[in-house]
């Protein structure tokens, strides 16, 4: 199968890492969190980072967004590998894992709404969880049916290397869970599956706020027979509310003018707090004194922390 797992220029490495943002605005600075550590991780250990936007849900893009992203982690000194990654225009190999699946008896239609989804009242760690309702139906019709695979008896167990043990019920946590939508967009699940076995990458570095999502990719990577990465699940920056910053919650773009401020921030906020000698440095000063400093053990152990003072 065409998707099927193949490095980057055919070249084997021992670590492969990614960052792929959503171009849904500019970055913020829990954003930068997610690139920094996962950009020290790579450096660390001798290993590649790459780029890949992911664009995959259309009302989601915003106009600029991209170019934005990249002229930001160009001012941070954060440096990628290879060319940038892109998913869109990418659907004909999530198809081709859609056709896996299905073929294996998988994936199911369904026609239910979320207010319908909503009136079950089965709670779920995303809000309210599938209820199962078209599993066995036979006369859902084709037309703007999402596509959702069966995830009945099915528990995934897997060790983060900063979070430590974590296993989920897929059906008690999430239940069956959309991979296409009935306007033909993919899941984020799928097409990050497809696209990190694609990649090649042995380490994906992300925020905490996806760490419950991690089961499902796992699962899915079972199902198509690819690679599982190792995950690093950093801890995700919250306001004074306790509320994750995001584009959703109007967080403020990092100051791109002042990337040494901004290195220095999300250092401190990772445990790696630079001297103060170099509280003047260049980035490119404050990128090498980190990546000969940097240490799992110092990352702290929590889902989120406090934004670090300015």
């Amino acid at each position: 199968m065409g998707l099927w797992p193949f490095p980057p220029g055919g070249a084997e490495v021992s670590y492969r890492g990614r960052f792929a943002p959503t171009p849904s605005g500019p970055l913020h600075f829990g954003s930068v969190v997610a690139a920094l550590g996962s950009w020290l991780d790579a450096r660390a250990h001798g290993g590649e980072w790459h780029l890949r936007i992911d664009d995959l849900d259309p009302p989601r893009v915003v106009q600029g967004a991209r170019t934005s992203i990249i002229a930001t982690l160009e001012r941070l000194g954060l440096v990628w590998d290879g060319p940038i990654g892109v998913q869109s225009g990418r659907s004909d190999a999530y198809e081709e894992a859609m056709e896996h699946l299905a073929r294996r008896g998988h994936l199911y239609r369904c026609a239910c709404s979320r207010r319908e989804i909503a009136a079950a009242g089965l709670p779920g760690i995303e809000g309210p969880r599938y209820p199962g309702t078209c599993r066995n139906r036979t006369d859902v019709p084709a037309t703007a049916a999402a596509w959702r695979i069966d995830v009945r008896g099915v528990t995934i167990a897997f060790d983060d290397l900063l979070q430590g043990p974590v296993s989920q019920d897929l059906d008690a946590a999430i239940g069956d869970f959309v991979l296409r939508r009935g306007d033909a967009v993919h899941s984020y699940h799928l097409a990050c599956v497809v696209d990190d076995a694609t990649g090649g990458y042995t380490h994906v570095v992300r925020g905490a706020d996806l760490l419950d999502s991690t089961p499902r990719q796992i699962f899915l990577q079972r199902l198509l027979t690819l690679p599982t990465p190792a995950y690093l699940h950093l801890p995700v920056a919250v306001d004074a509310r306790g509320a994750k910053l995001s584009k959703q919650t109007l967080a403020a773009p990092v100051d791109a003018d002042r990337p040494s401020k901004t290195l220095i921030r999300a250092l401190t906020f990772l445990g790696h707090g630079p001297p103060p000698d170099l509280a003047l440095a260049l980035p490119s000063t404050l990128l090498d004194w980190a990546v000969r400093h940097w240490d799992r053990a110092l990352l702290p152990r929590t889902r989120t922390a406090p934004l670090p003072g300015r």
